[in-house]
């Protein structure tokens, strides 16, 4: 119709109405009344009605008609069945174009209603019946309670079998399950998680068999329904799934593709990542040609994209750069991966090689950030996956990293102090960034890498001038009450205590490498405090074995460089630390029976049996900081006797067989032994008693023999 003629028909329209609601007023019985609520419910069908009339249509006849219209069995003569409840969800319907109206009590209580109408066969004259379910569906779903409502009334699971039955407006159900997952994906799968798996067969069957433009849209469609819990590999039907997606994609991203139908090809592919790891790719030669070529797809993307940064095209790219961000840490993976690996020798170093030039990119776009551009999540995205690099490739770009440092210290310090909400936003990545429930936990990522830079001299030296030390520190304390304060929240503890460890990594390699800033960097000195204290409350959580010999060692190191300060001058807390310590060290081994003979042999006790492959190392270089501390401490070798580890110790050595004990464990015991004998008479008295002479000359204790024979 022209313009004119529209406005012509809506203003009669509304005068009908009006004449309508006029007769309700007037209607003198039961009956009048009825016939004029009918005229109002084939006039507002009609067509779209203003607020103001749909206001004077509420405030006439509230919510009581329409529910004695749904409620009704019995149609006027000669009508379908379902009139009365077609004319009742016609002026829902209407009543929901109100925000207001859409969220009251006695719409969301007409939810289970809907959700039967929408999984009722449907007649071609009952289709009016389902538009208005779906615009009252949608209009709920726009309301703040709307989305829980939905979820918890069933709504999920009919629109689900609307969907799968392909029947009259399939298509805005899936509009409206996208909608709910995009705000309650977890809630949708615990209560829904077969009907959503229905749901994604047949997405998936369609995007395996599309040979079309459909294929494309489904690449973005198709996202919404793969959840990060419950994993699909876990399910035959979910792995199902996945294989047809899997070929779906390696079919389209064989072809030759223009940068639209390629970009939502890699979100897809970022997204199973996602969920799924590398578990969704085959094993074989199918599967690491595709893997490799996902790989090279990203890093091709991403140098594309960062090399000459048009601030414009990055900003509309940042996206898909920050899928194939995720892509290419799974490279990084699977190029680590010596059990079954997916992929060749050859396919590896090949890869090795263009993700470098990808870091490359990273890296150029890093130095040409500006301070005002901090903020942004996608920064937050480039630093994470360098951080990844920077954990496991230690020899390739260190010139380029060298460079970026300041940059890189800069940027953690600014979100850390902060509290930069950047991090918080959501970020692509193989593990979920919940992590430490942390918005400035940029740190988190970089740790791995600094640890490994530690260990250099030049990068070292910019860490330290750049002040990363005394941030580390902070973040040490901070990541500590992280760990004590939420005991109730797994995810935050494990990414807490991982972070600790890695810090303490760090340290370690500043206590060998740099012992002079340990001693003029006051933040030290606090740290030392949280060291003494912590290592007590620790130690008896067997969980967390491989932290607390972090903290053991760490703090046995630094008392050595520290052991003037007052806080380890026989103070409370210095006592209690390092009776912590000679229990971690004391228990770590055990006499066993020795397999094929009666004898018994030297063995790594069970408790710490799990974790001694990461506890190992750290024992022996507590036990060298131990005798080191020794002679720096008067009051510590009567906490060994306390502790009645020379007896332990003596028993130990007594009923093994000498063969079983390795010339390293002998080497430890005899260092700890010969600083206690020759600083306390007690303790030489103590090992002498236990026939220390006799066992001693037995290991070939050289050094013990010696001190032990001298008066």
């Amino acid at each position: 119709r022209e313009p004119t003629a529209m406005a012509s028909a809506s203003g009669d329209r509304n005068a009908t109405l009006k004449r309508c609601l006029g007769v309700l007023r007037d209607a003198r019985n039961d009956s009048e009344q009825f016939a004029a609520l009918l005229l109002v419910t084939k006039a507002v069908r009609a067509g779209e009605v203003d607020a103001k009339t749909r206001r004077q249509i509420f405030d006439a006849i509230g919510f009581t008609f329409p529910n004695r219209l749904l409620a009704s069995r019995q149609p006027p003569a000669g009508c379908p069945e379902h009139t009365f409840r077609a004319l009742g969800l016609t002026l829902l319907a209407c009543f929901c174009t109100d925000p207001e109206l859409a969220g009251h009590s006695q719409i969301l209580n007409k939810i289970p209603a809907f959700n039967d109408i929408l999984v009722s066969p449907c007649n071609p004259d009952s289709t009016s019946m389902i538009d208005d379910v779906y615009q009252c569906l949608t209009a709920v779903m726009a309301t703040a309670r709307g989305p829980r409502e939905l979820v918890t009334k069933g709504t999920v699971s009919a629109l689900c079998q609307a969907y799968v039955n392909c029947g009259y407006g399939s298509d805005r159900a899936l509009t409206l399950l996208l909608g709910l997952l995009a705000v309650a994906e977890a809630k949708c799968w615990q209560r829904d998680a077969s009907r959503l798996l229905a749901v994604l067969s047949k997405l998936s069957d369609d995007f395996l068999k599309a040979e079309d433009v459909t294929k494309f849209e489904l690449c973005e469609v198709l996202p919404h329904f793969i959840p990060l819990s419950p994993r699909l590999t876990q399910d035959s039907q979910g792995c199902e799934c996945l294989h047809r997606i899997y070929k779906g994609l390696a079919n389209i991203l064989g072809s030759k593709l223009s940068q639209s139908q390629r970009d939502p090809a890699l979100k897809l592919a970022a997204c199973l990542v996602q969920a799924c790891g590398s578990e969704w790719i085959p094993a074989g030669s199918a599967g690491s040609k595709f893997l490799a070529l996902l790989v090279n797809l990203a890093c091709v993307e991403v140098r594309l994209t960062l090399e000459e940064p048009d601030p414009l095209e990055v900003e509309g790219k940042k996206e898909v750069v920050t899928a194939c961000y995720v892509l290419i840490e799974m490279g990084i993976q699977e190029c680590l991966r010596e059990e079954e690996p997916l992929l060749e020798e050859v396919q590896k170093m090949q890869l090795m090689r263009v993700m470098e030039e990808a870091f490359g990119a990273v890296i150029f776009y890093l130095r040409q950030v500006k301070q005002e551009e901090l903020q942004d999540p996608f920064i937050f995205a480039s630093v994470r996956i360098l951080g990844a690099w920077m954990a496991e490739e230690t020899s390739s770009l260190k010139q380029e990293i060298c460079e970026l440092l300041p940059f890189l210290v800069h940027y953690a310090k600014k979100l850390f102090k902060e509290g930069s909400p950047a991090a918080s936003l959501p970020q692509p990545e193989l593990v979920s960034t919940e992590g430490s429930g942390l918005p400035q936990d940029a740190l988190r990522f970089l740790l791995p890498g600094f640890c490994h830079l530690t260990a250099e001299d030049r990068p070292r030296d910019i860490l330290i001038s750049e002040g990363a030390p005394a941030l580390l520190c902070e973040y040490f304390l901070q990541q500590w009450e992280v760990l004590t304060s939420e005991p109730g929240s797994l995810t935050p503890l494990i990414s807490a205590e991982m972070s600790l460890q890695t810090a303490c990594g760090i340290f370690l390699n500043l206590v060998v490498t740099a012992p002079d800033l340990i001693r003029r960097d006051k933040t030290f000195s606090s740290l030392m405090d949280m060291l003494l204290k912590s290592l007590p409350l620790l130690l008896p959580q067997k969980d967390h074995l491989v932290l607390a010999a972090n903290i053991a060692t760490l703090g046995l190191m630094m008392a050595r460089i520290l052991a003037s300060s007052a806080a380890l001058q026989g103070t409370q807390s210095a006592r209690e630390f390092f009776g912590a310590a000679i229990r971690f060290l004391s228990q770590a081994h055990t006499a066993q029976a020795a397999p094929g003979s009666d004898g018994r042999a030297v063995a790594v006790s069970p408790a710490y049996a799990s974790a001694w492959a990461d506890v190992r190392e750290l024992w022996f270089l507590g036990m060298q900081a131990l005798a080191g501390c020794v002679p720096l401490f008067p009051w510590l070798p009567q906490a060994v006797l306390q502790a009645r580890w020379l007896e332990g110790l003596s028993e130990l050595l007594t009923h093994v067989a000498p063969a079983s004990v390795d010339f390293e464990l002998i080497a430890a015991f005899q260092g700890v032994l010969v600083e206690l004998a020759r600083a306390s008479k007690p303790c030489r008295d103590m090992i002498l008693s236990h026939h220390g002479g006799e066992w001693a000359n037995l290991y070939g204790m050289a050094a013990l023999e010696h001190c032990l024979s001298e008066q």
